[in-house]
């Protein structure tokens, strides 16, 4: 009895309630559907109809069905819905064909709404195209450099984009991956004696990709390259080593630089601590690889970035080749030249040959081979 009073009271409650909102003015407006009492809108319907294709990997049917929408109803609100779907079926679909035609989808897209959400999204998917296409460091590198000018391109044109931090990361794996390759082909370069090959490469390298995993090996190679080319290049040498002490302090190559800085009576650097604390979150952060991971990686295509960075900026400009020690510098050559051009003396002397000279005290020697001539015909 008591639950049954409680319900009447409630239910009681409501309708005064509602008696009281119709009463006030507080009713609200019920929305007009434009198209129909009981139906739905075409366009909504086609949207849904070609979602529901692509979830069930029937894409050519699903772009049929948008290329409808887009045709038929040309201000619908699902007009830049469509243009991104037909993107995404693509990419959806796979294939070196479908994945082109993927890209200049969301190109397309970017062009035609730049200040919507989802172009920062398209820019990300362009990214992951290349991204997902790369190959191991010492295979062909074009799809990870079209990967890092993709992504480079989204944290420029949208760096508020809630999709910046992780194009972010993705950007630094990808720069692993280059740097590494670098790295390799400088490394080469060490073993096999080419010392200026090698310091022009691994140089370049370090400073362009600082985040590189083993930036400070590089760094050390740099040094040791310097050293072996002379003293002429003891300024660079220090100039490695002390760098490899400063900004990678926890590297294991850290005290053997500085034993070399001492026999060079160089000045030992101070770690710097922002360097420090990078090195200390890296190696706290750091993704480990399973036992199956390793397994698997000799017969994967795509390459390892389980050490990249996990924090800091990444490289926002393309990596451009530079200029070996051993090849002269303009103002070498400048200084060369000018030498080059200085006057030198060309002037002839004449001297008088006195009385007693060997042309008065000796035979004439034409005559003395006439002679032999002679003797010998005889």
């Amino acid at each position: 009895m008591i639950r049954l009073r409680k319900l009447a009271l409630v239910g009681l409650t409501v309708a005064l309630v509602a008696a009281l909102s119709s009463g006030c003015g507080f009713r609200r407006k019920k929305y007009e559907n434009p198209i129909g009492k009981d139906t739905q809108q075409p366009d909504k319907v086609l949207f849904d109809k070609a979602i529901n294709d692509i979830e069930k990997g029937r894409y050519e049917v699903a772009r049929l069905t948008l290329n409808t929408l887009m045709n038929t109803y040309d201000t619908s609100e699902y007009m830049a819905k469509s243009k991104l779907a037909i993107a995404d079926s693509w990419m959806r679909e796979g294939g070196s064909h479908a994945l082109a035609q993927a890209e200049a989808e969301y190109k397309d897209f970017i062009l035609f709404y730049p200040t919507m959400e989802e172009s920062a999204e398209a820019q990300e998917k362009v990214c992951m195209i290349h991204y997902k296409q790369m190959e191991k460091p010492d295979r062909d590198q074009t799809h990870a450099v079209r990967a890092e000018d993709e992504c480079r391109n989204l944290l420029l044109q949208f760096p508020n984009s809630k999709f910046a931090p992780r194009v972010a990361q993705t950007l630094r794996n990808i720069q692993e991956v280059i740097a590494e390759g670098e790295y390799r082909v400088g490394a080469f370069y060490h073993k096999k004696g080419s010392f200026p090959s090698a310091a022009n490469r691994l140089e370049n390298m370090v400073t362009h990709y600082p985040l590189y995993s083993q930036a400070d090996e590089a760094l050390w190679l740099t040094g040791d390259a310097y050293a072996k080319l002379g003293p002429r290049f003891k300024e660079q040498t220090v100039a490695s080593f002390q760098r490899l002490v400063k900004e990678y302090p926890l590297s294991a190559r850290a005290e053997q630089a500085k034993e070399e800085l001492k026999k060079l009576e160089a000045e030992i650097p101070e770690a710097d601590p922002v360097a420090l604390a990078r090195m200390q979150y890296e190696q706290e952060n750091m993704t480990k690889k399973g036992m199956m991971g390793n397994f698997w990686g000799v017969f994967s295509k795509s390459p390892d970035t389980h050490l990249a960075a996990k924090s800091g900026n990444p490289a926002t400009t393309s990596l451009r080749p530079s200029i070996p020690v051993s090849v002269p510098t303009p103002e070498q050559i400048a200084a060369a030249a000018a030498q080059a051009a200085q006057p030198t003396t060309t002037d002839v002397g004449v001297t008088t040959v006195g009385p007693n000279s060997a042309l008065d005290t000796k035979d004439d020697a034409r005559l003395q081979n006439q002679q032999k001539k002679e003797t010998k015909k005889k």
